[in-house]
């Protein structure tokens, strides 16, 4: 039964009902973003990869034509894929407060991970090593670490995070919204095929290296006190109803217990598009907030 009950709810994302495109207030005239499809030519997984990218108001006026923007990407969960976020939340309205470059990644299943099974399934290094060089390249981004944010849900969640732990010399904010982040203790054997299954392929056994070096609570336990400090800063939110709810008071009670920056918000909700559609608006305004004025 506990398993039946974690597939459902990791597949609330496939399933959950769009949420209205139409805002409680209407944005200025003025106040508009460009939403944009574009596509990769990946070399690391060998195939055309789409992304999402949200443009802020008036990054194509001429007058702004020196302006550069901070990035913040929006990895998507599992089953989902790169058109989610704005496809499913009003990202792209709460977006047009604010001067930032959004992107939305494909991610496919692959738990933002290079997968121990599948050579082409490089899901670390196509986000580190191909795309965000394209978005550096292609569009006035802030290139460096202070103007490079990084979150997710669900397994985006845990995909975010991971890369705030691994790679803090790129991001300097790692968010996670009902994050699966004890997703390395999950096998076919205790969670599904689906579940358990896709990450026994892309992680290995219980016991692999790969598991350890990914693994959200052994990557911060074993930081040296000098290395946590380098560390983002990280944003956890989580619904009190959630499934999840338990494993992401846990990253937080060791979060703390660390001294890693941080800021935890929880309130009524489950693993569910209202809830990330929420966390999506008071993200961004809490990212506005952290950078320089």
């Amino acid at each position: 039964m506990k398993k039946l009950f974690l597939i459902l709810a990791l597949l609330a994302a496939c399933i959950s009902p769009v949420i209205s495109q139409t805002p409680a207030v209407a944005p200025s005239v003025l106040q508009i973003t460009t939403v944009e499809t574009a596509q990769l030519d990946s070399k690391l997984i060998g195939r055309k990869m789409s992304y999402r990218i949200i443009l802020p108001p008036g990054y194509a006026d001429a007058k702004n034509g020196s302006n550069r923007y901070p990035v913040i990407y929006f990895l998507h969960g599992l089953t989902g894929h790169f058109n989610n976020w704005t496809d499913r939340t009003k990202l792209a309205r709460y977006a047009a407060d604010y001067k930032f470059i959004i992107v939305t990644p494909e991610g496919d299943n692959g738990w933002y991970t290079d997968s121990v099974t599948k050579s082409a399934d490089r899901y670390e290094s196509y986000i580190v090593k191909d795309l965000i060089p394209e978005i550096d390249a292609k569009y006035r981004t802030v290139a460096s670490r202070g103007g490079r944010i990084i979150t997710g849900l669900s397994m985006g969640g845990y995909g975010a995070v991971k890369f705030g732990l691994k790679f803090p010399e790129i991001f300097s904010i790692a968010g996670t919204f009902s994050g699966a982040l004890g997703a390395m203790s999950f096998t076919a054997a205790t969670s599904g095929a689906l579940i358990g299954g896709g990450i026994d392929a892309i992680f290995g056994p219980l016991d692999a290296e790969t598991r350890k070096a990914n693994d959200v609570f052994k990557l911060i336990r074993d930081l040296t006190p000098e290395r946590l400090k380098s560390l983002p800063f990280i944003y956890q939110s989580c619904g009190t109803e959630d499934f999840l709810y338990q494993n992401n008071r846990e990253f937080l009670a060791l979060m703390t217990e660390k001294k890693v920056r941080r800021e935890y918000r929880e309130s009524p909700g489950g693993h569910d598009w209202i809830f990330w559609d929420e966390q999506a608006r008071q993200f961004l305004s809490f990212v506005n907030r952290q950078m320089p004025k």
